[in-house]
């Protein structure tokens, strides 16, 4: 069983990094704009106009809008397509393997997931039944 991380999260201060920027598991510490990190007094971040929104205007955003807008950003989304692809390459080879143990007639029969599930918990009911016997 897969847990998903948001589900797990803990309601923890906000980091030094996540106060300045909201956008801290993005990992460069930049923000939606691609400004680099600020100066080293905390001051605005390089390139940034007095105007223009920049990291000071994110402190008062809570927590879910800072969530909200980070994962906003196409780096955010390209990221996550390919764990996505990756978990379900994963999850697609996890059912070939169980089909691959499963009899049937004829053996290449192509079998949805669900008739896989099914076809495997009544021959394991089935292999249990012969050693009882």
């Amino acid at each position: 069983m897969m847990l998903n991380s948001d589900s797990m999260e803990l309601e923890l201060p906000p980091t030094h990094s996540e106060t300045e920027s909201g956008f801290s598991d993005c990992g460069g510490g930049a923000g939606p704009d691609g400004a680099g990190s600020g100066g080293p007094g905390g001051g605005p971040a390089r390139g940034l106009e007095p105007g223009e929104p920049g990291r000071k205007d994110l402190q008062h955003l809570s927590r879910e809008e800072r969530r909200r807008r980070r994962r906003a950003t196409a780096k955010y989304r390209t990221a996550h397509a390919t764990r996505e692809r990756i978990r379900v390459e994963a999850f697609n080879l996890a059912f070939a393997e169980l089909r691959k143990l499963l009899p049937t007639l004829p053996p290449d029969k192509k079998l949805s997931k669900i008739e896989i599930l099914r076809l495997a918990i009544c021959y394991i009911s089935y292999l249990n039944h012969v050693l009882d016997v």
